[in-house]
């Protein structure tokens, strides 16, 4: 749990035990935590630990959220095309695909059966809402229960992965540049429903990917059916009211939500201040890998996006409602102790996450082909000019 050095980087085995007690030397000793350790409690302590009422799913609640949401998109639409101007469009892109990143993470929860108790219902509004912002309600919602069962794990997980150093070395100059230059890894998530991360193959459209099940197949059949009536949707809009006149009034907007998803997404497991661990084989464990996630605040959206910044505790439980996650965390971070690690106070806007994703994106590269516990490494050659041959 503790990492223990003196000042003359003695290890603990290395001293004696009068010389561990002793207390001149107790107070030159540097404790260090650290993360990677099995933690001195169990899933089970965390759990019973936050209030039973957490748990409980109110559709209604649920769906007020919903309302809400739906009805802000709305609004902003009619006053969009009312004005019609190029001063106001920069703001509305900003406000409406901030809103639809909200949307989702209602079809999010939908997905996770927080929302509420009713598979029918959950389904029923998590395809209308993913939908409505081109993601493939199914085929996302497996993906993601991929990444939640198998969070922190190098080798299994599905979501911002690292790549081991021998793909890493692999892939081309190209891929290394645009994966870890910005802007574009904030708008890699459509690529990714597409043709899922390097390393990996399958597409969250085709029920036939390597992400499904055989039994899964038809509900990826229902969303990929779904995701299709709405492009031809828009397509037909563009037709109708011209391209430039949608890309005004979608466009953008989804290109904002895309990027708030990334940024979300890729924080929530990235670019924390020290670094944090990643696992294969016997050392990874459910409660260890979710221990990996991060918390961030990001001020004023916290409420607008349904506090998905409270990150470590959905990922330990994803079923409770995210109207819950506050006050869950509250009541597990004693047992957490160090191993949950409280998020920076933002400002109105989170302009401070954009150092930590800046830093990250130059720093987490690969991480070793060997060991059960490892850490992101650094490529320094990462952003010189590109070989001759490629």
């Amino acid at each position: 749990m503790f990492r223990v050095e003196d000042s003359g980087r003695k290890s603990m085995g290395s001293l004696g035990i009068s010389e561990i007690y002793d207390k001149s030397s107790f107070n030159e000793m540097e404790f260090e935590f650290d993360p990677s350790a099995p933690p001195p409690f169990r899933l089970a302590e965390i759990r019973n630990a936050i209030p039973k009422h957490c748990w409980v799913k109110d559709p209604f609640r649920s769906l007020s959220y919903v309302v809400r949401d739906v009805v802000f998109v709305a609004t902003l639409i009619v006053i969009a095309i009312h004005l019609d101007s190029w001063l106001f469009y920069p703001v509305y892109w900003a406000i409406q695909g901030t809103m639809f990143w909200a949307i989702f993470v209602l079809g999010h929860d939908c997905g996770h059966g927080s929302f509420s108790d009713s598979q029918l219902l959950n389904n029923v509004v998590g395809h209308i809402l993913h939908s409505a912002i081109l993601v493939p309600y199914h085929g996302w919602r497996i993906s993601h229960k991929t990444h939640h069962q198998n969070h922190g794990n190098v080798e299994t997980d599905e979501s911002w992965v690292p790549m081991p150093e021998k793909l890493y070395n692999k892939v081309g100059y190209s891929t290394k540049f645009l994966r870890y230059k910005i802007p574009f890894p904030l708008l890699a998530y459509p690529m990714y429903l597409m043709k899922r991360s390097p390393g990996k193959s399958g597409s969250h459209f085709n029920p036939y990917s390597d992400l499904f099940q055989p039994h899964e197949r038809k509900n990826v059949v229902t969303s990929t059916l779904c995701w299709t009536v709405m492009a031809a949707l828009l397509v037909y809009l563009c037709i109708a009211f011209g391209s430039l006149q949608m890309f005004k009034i979608y466009g953008a907007p989804y290109l904002i939500f895309v990027m708030w998803l990334d940024f979300v997404t890729y924080l929530h497991h990235h670019g924390y201040e020290k670094k944090l661990p990643w696992y294969r084989g016997k050392e990874w464990s459910y409660l260890r890998g979710g221990l990996t996630t991060v918390d961030r605040d990001y001020g004023l959206f916290n409420n607008i996006h349904h506090d998905i910044g409270t990150h470590v505790i959905h990922h330990l439980f994803p079923q409770i409602p995210h109207y819950h996650l506050r006050e869950a965390t509250k009541a597990a971070k004693p047992i957490l102790g160090k191993y949950y690690r409280e998020p920076k106070k933002s400002g109105p806007i989170p302009f401070h996450l954009v150092k930590d994703l800046t830093r990250s994106m130059k720093q987490d590269h690969y991480v070793s082909d060997s060991g059960e516990i490892v850490f992101y490494q650094t490529d320094p050659h990462i952003f010189r000019s590109a070989p001759k041959d490629e």
